[in-house]
């Protein structure tokens, strides 16, 4: 630490230090609280406190007679250390607490040494986890709990480990048996339900570019609308046949079955940024806009593009077995994905590539909004848009462009649980959602108009080309 330009902060630690005879034939008690730091246990007893007991066998092993005892107890806030990359479980009152005795290392303790991490009640979508730093463990260090044995309880949790370093209490979001049940047969349902919805949008759409004569701006969007819910389609497919099959197939067609599931999720998201493309091209770039075979050379992108991804992710050895367990431990769910050692490719392959598609698809979307409602300030489409019938078009465009996939993000913390519900009931409905935003927008009242969306367009147009 004090290579790293530290030394000015570990001024601030709060130490105990206690000169103890190896001849020493009881075991060592001491306190430690957040506020307080480490003290000796007779003279802490009440309040958030919590205990350390050292046996005798540390000592017992110790050459010298007299060895220094040095418990610190550090709030992590303040330092910039122990901080672990891609970390989402919170330490309990950002205390670590660093326990030496001698200057000799000390592990495979027969009898190991305890900490008691005083706490309240933990909510039930809390599960606590006793760990330790590790040094070596990725490229700066984290938290591993080998050698740590967790027994929580209602009012601290003790944790049993058998060498001494640096130690805390992970508080990891993790769901209840109930909760993670609920929520599968919930996305179950909403699988079933989106894929016979996305069956009817693109039956839908093929019937209106046969049916009738549309504009080429018109055809070019009912194919994209098309190829935006069939890669919804494969998505809600891949997930039942992963949580089908998983768990009892081989590793190698889990490979695939993960590989499979992940390039239909990128397909979606970059359909989503298409579609937020072509928004912006009929919104913003309206006028001299053509290119041949347009909507052939968005497939190449839409369904190309994803495999590239996949293929270099599967290469590093990315997919393979995910497990879901649920506060105590208990395996629910089996699933072929990215495994747990390469969530820095789901990091950046997932949350990264939708993060950049979700700024640029709601900035699009607040252009498209703002377009729409000066055009209906102008009185130019008065009458024709009714105004349950422009939130409608603005709630459509708002999923079409994927913005319940937003709600992901936010499934970490304390409400973890009731967004999970959220997130998958929104996802679930998001079928229904386009399915009847396209038949209220793209079906023709008159021989002479195509749908709102495709009147605006045309307006916008005229009214560009007149001021020009």
């Amino acid at each position: 630490l004090l290579q790293r330009g530290q030394h000015r902060q570990l001024a601030g630690l709060k130490r105990l230090l206690l000169n103890v005879s190896r001849a020493v034939t009881h075991d060592v008690l001491i306190a430690f609280s957040p506020t307080a730091g480490p003290s000796r246990l007779n003279t802490t007893g009440k309040g958030k406190t919590g205990k350390i007991h050292l046996p005798r066998e540390i000592f017992r092993s110790l050459r010298s007679k007299i060895v220094p005892v040095v418990v610190t107890v550090l709030n992590i806030q303040q330092f910039y250390m122990f901080k672990e990359a891609n970390q989402t479980a919170q330490i309990l009152d950002n205390t670590v607490v660093g326990i030496t005795v001698g200057e000799s290392s000390i592990s495979g303790l027969q009898d190991p040494v305890q900490l008691t991490f005083a706490h309240k009640e933990l909510p039930q979508s809390v599960t606590p986890q006793c760990v330790f730093w590790d040094p070596s463990e990725g490229q700066a260090g984290g938290w591993r709990s080998t050698g740590c044995d967790t027994q929580p309880g209602d009012k601290g949790t003790v944790c049993s480990c058998d060498h001494l370093t640096f130690f805390t209490l992970l508080l990891n979001q993790v769901l209840d048996g109930s909760t993670a049940k609920s929520l599968m047969a919930v996305a179950t349902a909403g699988c079933g339900v989106a894929m016979a919805f996305s069956i009817f949008t693109m039956a839908f759409c093929i019937f209106i570019r046969c049916r009738f004569r549309l504009e080429e701006t018109v055809r070019i969007n009912l194919g994209l609308h098309v190829n935006l819910v069939g890669s919804l389609f494969l998505l809600n497919l891949a997930f039942l046949l992963n949580s089908g099959l998983s768990g009892r197939t081989h590793p190698s067609t889990c490979r695939v079955l993960g590989g499979l599931t992940h390039y239909c999720l990128l397909c979606c998201f970059t359909w989503t940024a298409l579609e937020g493309c072509q928004l912006y091209l009929l919104f913003v770039k309206v006028l001299g806009i053509y290119i041949p075979h347009y909507l052939g050379k968005l497939c190449l992108v839409g369904w190309g593009f994803p495999v590239l991804v996949v293929g270099v992710a599967g290469g590093i050895g990315s997919y393979g077995e995910y497990t879901i367990q649920t506060t105590d431990h208990q395996v629910i769910a089996h699933l072929c994905w990215i495994t747990s050692k390469h969530l820095l490719v789901h990091y950046i392959t997932n949350c990264g590539y939708f993060g950049l598609i979700f700024l640029f698809n709601m900035a699009v979307f607040g252009v498209v909004t703002q377009k729409s409602c000066s055009l209906q300030g102008t009185g130019a489409v008065q009458g024709y848009h009714k105004p349950w019938k422009v939130a409608l078009v603005a709630a459509g465009l708002f999923c079409l462009l994927g913005a319940t996939w937003a709600l992901a993000f936010l499934t970490y913390g304390i409400s973890s649980t009731p967004v999970l519900y959220i997130f998958t009931i929104l996802n679930s409905l998001q079928g229904i959602f386009i399915f009847i935003w396209l038949v209220i927008l793209y079906y023709p009242k008159t021989k002479e108009t195509t749908g709102s969306l495709s009147y605006i367009i045309r307006h916008d147009k005229t009214t560009t080309a007149s001021q020009d």
